[in-house]
């Protein structure tokens, strides 16, 4: 179904070690590969050479055959490849072209020039294989992270392309729409599906993949049958720098009975969006001051939106909060807080990697500004454009601006998101350094494994209200693991 042959592909600009060099890789019809390595290794650029995109849309020097279906991708335009390779992206609202869910699983097919009863039926049936009845006619702004996941999958299931690939499908999503992805993905494959992911968390797929195809430096270094991979140990994993194959294997790091006096008092956390939606009620809420709290719950709980009035980007929101004897009001916020945002595209701004960490300094400093980008592996992309680099080091640079901006709270929605375990192990340090120094640190999360591996207290939101908060203890690891690991769909609500 897909031949690679002798694969070289280097980029035009931008990032220098992001491309391939001389890969092969056949892929039997209705195979499911998954395609893993750090940062870098060449994952996402190779689901572009399946997908077309390159070098339809990405510039660069391309050498090789690719072929897929018995077709030369290289010599067929993108709208044709497109009507036998479907794609899910990291961020589904990337690939969104209509305000409701109806008319965006409809748009492919539309574009192919489908019959309009055909298309009436193909919608029905994607609903119904996908589960997504309650989806539809739907305003695609209003749906969760893991509701536009659903959509972008139906969008793609709708056009009935044979090769399917997806990179970092699961990036922001929580344990049940996770869950519900690697469904989506083993419908595709009982249907008979040839499928490539390209993922950092490989947990939901071990009983899904056929093959680990695990890459180094734009090359394939070994490929595992799915049975050899089970076999391997932890610690072998984790020196190819990929995340754990279980999460039932996961424990905190280092549990501290060192517990601040000190608090953050959160007074009137409460907002409602434009469609009368209630996204977040909290009366009251007390973080310990200078510690790395983990908030996580399912999509849709608030989170995102609990960040967002916390660092003072709501303008209707009204709440408080109080830090030490000073009450701080909406519009000051700001002064105490920096968030990096889960679309980490909305918050670069500048021409360099190096400019954009400067821009968060009241007092620009080029030696300690290089000193953050080294701590994060970013240093020798310093002269780069940031929006020129892969979505994971992007979310580096944002990191390090975070870093860079000193500020009394910082906010991370999702930091985890779309990184390996290399880089997440230092963001981490990172994160820690910051408690170090007396920051507080908040976290947006769906990472089990990066909760455990850098906080010291969680919140649990659920329908914008607190379900449960606590220092991180042997209780309250139960309790993290229990949510992250729940097969159904209601939320814990014990620790006993």
């Amino acid at each position: 179904m897909i031949k690679l042959n002798h694969i070289t592909f280097q980029y035009e600009s931008g990032i220098q070690n992001n491309g391939l060099s001389d890969l092969s890789l056949f892929v039997k019809s209705g195979e499911v590969v998954l395609l893993c390595g750090e940062s870098g290794c060449g994952k996402t650029t190779l689901t572009r050479i399946i997908n077309g995109l390159i070098p339809h849309f990405y510039n660069g020097k391309l050498s090789g055959e690719v072929i897929v279906n018995e077709k030369n991708i290289t010599e067929i335009p993108l709208h044709e490849i497109a009507k036998h390779v479907g794609s899910v992206f990291q961020n589904p609202r990337s690939q969104f072209y209509c305000m409701d869910t109806t008319s965006e699983i409809a748009f492919g097919c539309e574009n192919q020039g489908i019959p309009i009863d055909n298309i009436n039926k193909r919608i029905e049936l994607t609903a119904s294989q996908l589960s997504i009845q309650d989806l539809m006619n739907r305003n695609i702004f209003n749906l969760s992270g893991g509701e536009k996941q659903k959509i972008a999958c139906g969008s793609v299931n709708a056009a009935f392309p044979e090769v399917i690939v997806l990179d970092e499908p699961s990036s922001n999503l929580d344990p049940d729409s996770t869950e519900n992805l690697g469904k989506i993905i083993s419908h595709w494959k009982n249907d008979g599906k040839t499928i490539l992911i390209a993922e950092h968390r490989i947990h939901y797929l071990k009983d899904i993949a056929d093959r680990i195809v695990f890459m180094r430096d734009g090359k394939i270094e070994k490929i595992f049958s799915i049975s050899d991979f089970k076999k391997l140990k932890e610690y072998e994993i984790k020196s190819m720098g990929l995340r754990p194959l279980s999460l039932d294997a996961l424990y905190p790091e280092y549990v501290s009975n060192e517990h601040s006096s000190e608090k953050i008092e959160l007074f009137d956390f409460h907002f409602s969006y434009k469609n009368g939606l209630n996204a977040l009620s909290i009366d009251q809420i007390d973080f310990p001051k200078g510690h790395i709290i983990g908030v996580f719950g399912k999509n849709g709980a608030g989170k995102s939106t609990f960040a967002r009035c916390l660092c003072g980007l709501n303008k209707k929101f009204k709440g408080k909060i109080k830090i030490g004897n000073k009450v701080y009001k909406n519009k000051q916020f700001l002064e105490n807080a920096y968030m990096v945002m889960q679309d980490v595209n909305h918050q670069l701004f500048t021409e360099t990697v190096l400019d954009e960490v400067l821009l968060s300094m009241e007092v620009k400093d080029e030696i300690k500004a290089k000193s953050i980008l080294e701590s994060l592996n970013l240093l020798h992309m310093e002269d780069l454009h940031p929006m020129s680099l892969s979505g994971g080091q992007k979310q580096r640079v944002a990191i390090a601006s975070a870093v860079a901006s000193e500020r009394e709270i910082i906010i991370f929605d999702e930091p985890t998101s779309g990184l390996d375990l290399k880089h997440m192990i230092q963001v981490s340090k990172n994160l820690k350094y910051l408690k170090d120094i007396g920051k507080t640190i908040i976290i947006i999360t769906h990472d089990l494994e990066f909760i455990l591996k850098t906080c010291d207290y969680f919140v649990h939101l659920k329908n914008g209200k607190v379900c449960k908060e606590n220092f991180l203890d042997d209780f309250s690891i139960n309790y993290l693991s229990s949510f992250f690991s729940c097969n159904n769909k209601n939320d814990i609500v014990s620790i006993n």
